[in-house]
């Protein structure tokens, strides 16, 4: 792992390129053609773009942090007008500086393989873990399936390097991570949600796993040759986890409801309300708190020892707050953070080591780029449609409307619509403005004289979804350097 001084140095190179590329970063696609945003910051045809990126995908080989700068230009982008001029110089410069060109990570089997090496009691994962994974998909998708399994495993790792048998899963959801730990670790696991219908719905999953696994150690498969996962293969059909209720985790509890709450986590504990069973193997406590770096554990959890505090797809502001109380509670041996949504985080106080003058203004706010709805092929999708049908509307905003403006939000009208027409009809009912005023032949002028201008905008997403690695990659970065300056710390990783 890169000294600290190496990861600084790192975060700078990074901080200087997102300087310069902030603009295409921070514009709005909604405002693309209202305000002329090809124009103003890229000085090449968008097929160019489009066949530059197309072309880079299947480059192989390392990347060149500084290639084809000139005295007049950086990081391909013209020091006169800020404009991009030089794309393979500014993909170049987004590969090498996004995590995995700055050599500052580990894949997971390193990760696993040094743990073990610095814990020589720490086992390797059990065999019939292996049997078991092609039936996963059977009862969860593959993708929640695969992280789960993955997390476990490295959880289970820290937990014996540590010497700890309770783990707090922070952000907990529906408990999928939770219940694996348990069942499948025999490790006692609390999970903290502030949502309590998500903790409502982790006490039905989890008795449904127990009676489940319960049947299936009564009743084991004809060919018991082929040993099964409990977790895995005994799951519900239909045990697929929703959506995180994101606005639930933004809203602070009332000193009364967060009384409440605590007697209802004591008197589950007690063996007085639901999911107080014990499970095979461990137990697994769900609880409902909302969370924050201050958060006092001790009141939550009467028999806290020694753990390992997690989080999977810990949105915004939780994952900060995470490593904070990690790092301020001495009972927590170890963490292991995956977070996600970080268009969620609250920029000024996203940071956790950087000052806040160190990243250019909105570098957390274009990180809905990373979001899975938009990692699309080049400019194809249904999703460049609905973008460009609100960047035109714009126009017919300003042009016909005085409230362009305005605070109201179109919303999903786009998966609504049969056509531009139509979409049209819906927002301009959304926003309440008379849509009577304009024909439809107007309308489908505005479509028809933009519809050449698309693959501008499709070029000009493309490179935003190219800098999104890079802004990840600086939270990511100061992260792992807030835990590297905290010396008593005898490890940190960035798998």
């Amino acid at each position: 792992m890169s000294p600290l001084g190496d990861i600084r140095a790192r975060i700078e190179e990074v901080r200087r390129f997102l300087t310069v590329s902030m603009s295409i970063a921070n514009a709005h696609t909604v405002e693309f053609y209202t305000h002329d945003v090809w124009d103003r910051l890229v000085d090449v045809p968008p097929g160019d773009v489009l066949s530059a990126i197309s072309s880079q995908d299947g480059h192989q080989g390392a990347p060149e942090r500084h290639a084809n700068e000139t005295p007049t230009t950086i990081f391909g982008f013209c020091q006169g007008t800020q404009r991009l001029v030089d794309v393979h110089a500014m993909l170049a410069a987004a590969k090498a500086l996004s995590i995995p060109g700055l050599g500052v990570s580990m894949s997971r089997e390193q990760l696993l393989q040094s743990l073990r090496l610095e814990k020589p009691h720490v086992s390797p994962p059990h065999a019939e873990r292996d049997a078991s994974e092609s039936e996963a998909g059977e009862f969860m998708n593959l993708k929640k399936s695969h992280e789960v399994r993955y997390m476990s495993e490295v959880v289970s790792c820290l937990a014996q390097g540590c010497g700890v048998k309770q783990v707090i899963d922070v952000g907990s959801g529906k408990g999928y991570l939770c219940s694996h730990l348990s069942l499948k670790y025999g490790l006692r696991v609390y999970g903290i949600d502030s949502s309590s219908s998500n903790t409502h719905g982790a006490h039905e999953r989890n008795r449904k796993l127990k009676r489940f696994s319960r049947a299936y150690r009564a009743h084991p498969r004809k060919n018991g040759d082929v040993p099964v996962d409990p977790f895995l293969s005994m799951l519900p059909v239909g045990a697929i986890e929703e959506e995180k209720d994101e606005t639930a985790r933004g809203v602070p509890l009332g000193a009364e409801e967060r009384e409440r709450r605590k007697a209802e986590n004591l008197a589950r504990k007690a063996g007085r309300g639901p999911g107080s069973e014990q499970a095979p193997g461990g137990l697994y406590s769900p609880l409902t708190s909302y969370i924050t770096a201050e958060t006092e554990l001790k009141e939550l959890i009467d028999e806290l020892q020694d753990a390992v505090v997690v989080g999977l797809h810990t949105c915004g502001d939780l994952a900060p707050s995470t490593l904070r109380m990690f790092v301020a509670k001495r009972e927590l041996a170890s963490v292991c953070s995956v977070g996600c949504c970080y268009h969620l985080l609250s920029e000024e106080r996203w940071g956790v080591w950087l000052p806040h003058e160190c990243v250019p203004p909105g570098a957390v706010v274009v990180l809905w780029t990373k979001r899975p709805d938009v990692r699309l092929p080049v400019g194809q999708g249904i999703q460049m449609e609905s973008l460009f049908f609100r960047a035109v509307l714009h126009v017919i905003l300003r042009d016909h409307f005085d409230s362009f403006r305005s605070e109201k939000r179109v919303g999903n009208v786009y998966s609504k619509s049969k056509s531009f027409l139509d979409y049209v009809r819906r927002a301009l009912g959304r926003l309440e403005l008379d849509h009577a005023k304009l024909s439809d032949g107007v309308i489908q002028d505005y479509h028809d004289t933009y519809t050449p201008r698309m693959a501008e905008m499709r070029a000009f997403n493309m490179l935003k979804v190219i800098l999104a690695p890079c802004i990840e990659g600086v939270v990511l970065l100061d992260r792992l350097c807030y835990l590297r300056e905290q010396m008593y710390l005898k490890g940190v990783r960035l798998p």
